[in-house]
This record gives structure tokens, sequence and C-alpha cells, in this order.
């Protein structure tokens, strides 16, 4: 049976470490590496729903996106949140491991499969960093298309039904980037490098104004849905690689945000 070490290794050459940002909290955040690992659940973040149904299910691990602790913390008690699941886990026996922005930039990372899922060409790194990987993709469009079309596809991609939309429909996309999650800082980055739309997980107002002029459409399908795709298709790539492990993204996760 495989170990907690065992599985941590094999992510962290999935994702390694040095691609993390440097205000970012990756690797083994709770629990030790020794302990044989029968049952792994993946998910995008620790909430109470997760954490329950990680207890329950006696995961032995839990792979997170979302980072936690990401802080610096003082105390852990059931005064907050993070504390009462970071004391729930620990009680459980329950390691947590997360890659966050290491795997947002690996090879095949969450940009990378969201470049590749939308039909991007000639995918490379928006701003490169050790070798060919860095911070976001960019990539060509085999025939240019309308920026409505593009939306169209990001929908399906994604399973979604809905996506906010900056800049005129008809406009046509040869060049395009993508950075999953909220990474407004890649504004600047895409427009020095002449795309023609950026796809982000969300963007903040100002960040949608200075968009529209520079003349750059923004998609923005939610953070929840540009990312959560990827800890389902991180299960299946666990699972290939430790078939004697049972392995399941969280049932229980949803996205917080509901239009009404």
């Amino acid at each position: 049976m495989p170990t907690v070490r065992d599985l941590v290794a094999f992510l962290e050459g999935l994702a390694p470490p040095a691609l993390a940002e440097d205000w970012d909290n990756v690797g083994l955040l709770v629990g030790g590496r020794r302990r044989p690992v029968a049952r792994v659940m993946t998910c995008l973040t620790l909430t109470p729903p997760t954490v329950a149904e990680a207890v329950e299910h006696k995961a032995e691990l839990v792979v997170v996106h979302h980072p936690l602790p990401f802080q610096p913390v003082r105390r852990i008690t059931t005064d907050t949140t993070a504390g009462a699941m970071l004391l729930e886990l620990i009680a459980a026996g329950t390691a947590v491991y997360s890659a966050h922005t290491a795997f947002d930039s690996a090879a095949e990372g969450i940009n990378q499969r969201l470049a590749r899922g939308i039909g991007l060409r000639g995918v490379g790194s928006l701003v490169p960093g050790e070798g060919a990987l860095g911070a976001g993709r960019a990539g060509w469009l085999e025939e240019p298309a309308p920026l409505s079309e593009l939306a169209e596809r990001v929908k399906a991609f994604l399973g979604i039904e809905q996506i906010a939309v900056v800049g005129d429909l008809q406009r046509g996309v040869r060049l395009m980037g993508v950075a999953c999650g909220a990474a407004d800082s890649l504004l600047r980055p895409a427009v020095d490098a002449g795309c023609d739309c950026l796809l982000l997980g969300e963007a903040r107002f100002h960040t949608c104004l200075e968009a529209e002029a520079a003349g750059v459409g923004l998609l923005l399908p939610g953070h929840y849905a540009s990312e959560r795709f990827a800890l389902e298709a991180l299960a299946d790539v666990l699972r290939e690689q430790f078939p004697d492990v049972t392995i399941w993204p969280a049932r229980r996760e949803r996205d917080p945000l509901r239009w009404a």
C-alpha cells in the first residue's frame, strides 16, 4: 500500500513546487508522510461539506487545490471555520496536500488543460518562467472565430450554462490567453503579447474596464468552473498511477455562486 510520501512524490513530479508563486503555500500542509493511504479525495477547496465527506469516507489524504492553512496562523481553534476544519481533519488522521499555483502552471496543469480543451494551438506560457513553464497560457486558434463562439466553446468544455463576457461578441479572436481562477495580473502580459481575448476564472470590475479600453475581450466562467474540472481530471490521473487506491473527486463540492 502506498504512503502519503509516495502520493506527495508523484504530485510534486506532476506539479513541481518550484512553479508556485512566491506568496503561495504549497506542499504537504497537514499530516504525516509515513501513513499508508487506501483512500484519497480531490477537491477544489476545503469547506465544511468537503471536510465532512473526507472524514466520513475515511480518506487518508485530501488533495486540495486551494491551500488550508494559507496564511501563517497563531492558533488553531474551533472559534474559526478554518480552525474547526483543520482540527476535524487532524483528529481523523487525514493529511492535506495542495499544489495550487504550481498545478496552475504545470505542463499538464489547469491552464494547459483549459487551453487544450478549447482548441488552442501552439500553446505556450503567457508569462515565461523556468524553461518553457510559467504563469498562464497563450495559443492560436486554427481559424479566427468571434468572441461569441469562444464563449460557447468554454461553456461546452466546462459544462456550464452561463459565462460573463467583456467586449464585442462579434470581435474576431486569433490569439488567446488563458489563466484560471483570479488572475487579473495577467491582463497586462496578455495585452503585451497581442492577445485578442483572455479567459480568466474571474476578474475585478476595474480589470474589466482596463480590458475593454485595451480592446481585449474577456471570458469569465467563474473561479469555481475554471478550476474544479481539473481536480476531477486529477483524480483520474491518480487512479492510473495508484490503481490499488480508491480515489474520487469530492461529491459534495458546489460553486457558492448562484444566478437568480
